[in-house]
C-alpha cells in the first residue's frame, strides 16, 4: 500500500526585525513546531527566525535545503523527495511571503508536478500591504518585480508603465534594492507627468513605517529620500 504524500507549507517571515508575534499567526508557529524539514534561502537567518518563533526542535535532527539564486534547478526535485515519501516540508521566506518575488516558486511548481499538496500560510506581504494602504486601484494591478537596473532601460520601462496606467487606470507595483531607492525615485520623477500618482511604502510593518500617496508634482517639491530602507513603489492615476 502506497504511503500518503506529505504537504508543503509556505511559511511567511517578518519584513524586518518586527517581533514575529506581531505579524505571524499562532497557527503558523504550531505548524513550524511539527516540522523537521525546511527549505530556506539562508541557513543562519532561517534558524534565527525559527528560534524567534519559539521553535523547540533540535536543529541537528532537522534537514535544511538551501534554495536561493545560487541553487541549480537540477537540485530542486530532490528537495521535494521527502514529501513524496510522506514527510511534511516548510518553505521559509527571508521576508514576506514565499514564492512572491522570492526563489521559492520553483519549489512550489515542483510540488504541484509531484502531486504534493501545497498550503500557503498567512503572513505579511509588503506588496499587498502597500497596495492596501495606497488608496490606488486595488481591483486591477500589475506587479513588475524589479525594473531594469540601467537608467535608460529603467526610464523606458517607467514611461511604458505610465502610458498603460493612463490608458487603463491600473495600479503598477514594483520594488528596488534599498541602496538604489534614490535612483529609482529620480527616474520616476524625471519620467512621469505631474498628475500621475505615486505611492512610496517604506519599511512596511516596521516601527518607522512610512506610506504616502500623492502626485508626481508633490513628490518633486518634497525632494524625498527614503534612504536604504526596503520600499515598494506604486504608480496609478
Amino acid at each position: 500500500m502506497t504511503s500518503p504524500k506529505g504537504t508543503l507549507y509556505l511559511i511567511p517571515g517578518p519584513l524586518g526585525d518586527t517581533p514575529p508575534e506581531q505579524v505571524i499567526p499562532g497557527y503558523n508557529i504550531n505548524i513550524m513546531q511539527q516540522l523537521k524539514i525546511f527549505v530556506v534561502e539562508e541557513l543562519r537567518t532561517a534558524r534565527r527566525f525559527l528560534r524567534k518563533c519559539g521553535f523547540t526542535g533540535n536543529f541537528d535532527e532537522c534537514t535544511f535545503f538551501v534554495l536561493n539564486e545560487h541553487t541549480s534547478l537540477s537540485e530542486v526535485p530532490s528537495f521535494i523527495n521527502p514529501a513524496i515519501s510522506g514527510n511534511n516540508i516548510g518553505l521559509l521566506s527571508e521576508a514576506g511571503c514565499p514564492a512572491v518575488a522570492d526563489p521559492g516558486s520553483v519549489l512550489v511548481r515542483t510540488a504541484h508536478e509531484s502531486g504534493i499538496k501545497v498550503i500557503p500560510l498567512s503572513g505579511p506581504s509588503s506588496i499587498m500591504m502597500a497596495l492596501m494602504a495606497s488608496g490606488l486601484n486595488g481591483q486591477q494591478f500589475t506587479f513588475h518585480g524589479y525594473l531594469p537596473v540601467k537608467e535608460p532601460e529603467r526610464i523606458k520601462k517607467i514611461k511604458e508603465i505610465e502610458r498603460d496606467l493612463q490608458r487603463t487606470g491600473q495600479t503598477h507595483i514594483f520594488i528596488e534594492a534599498p541602496y538604489r531607492n534614490r535612483q529609482m525615485i529620480d527616474s520616476i520623477l524625471s519620467s512621469c507627468l505631474d498628475n500621475t500618482l505615486l505611492c512610496i511604502a517604506c519599511n512596511v510593518t516596521m516601527p518607522d513605517e512610512e506610506i504616502k500617496t500623492d502626485s508626481i508634482g508633490y513628490w518633486k517639491k518634497r525632494d524625498y529620500n527614503p534612504g536604504k530602507r526596503p520600499a515598494v513603489f506604486l504608480l496609478s492615476r
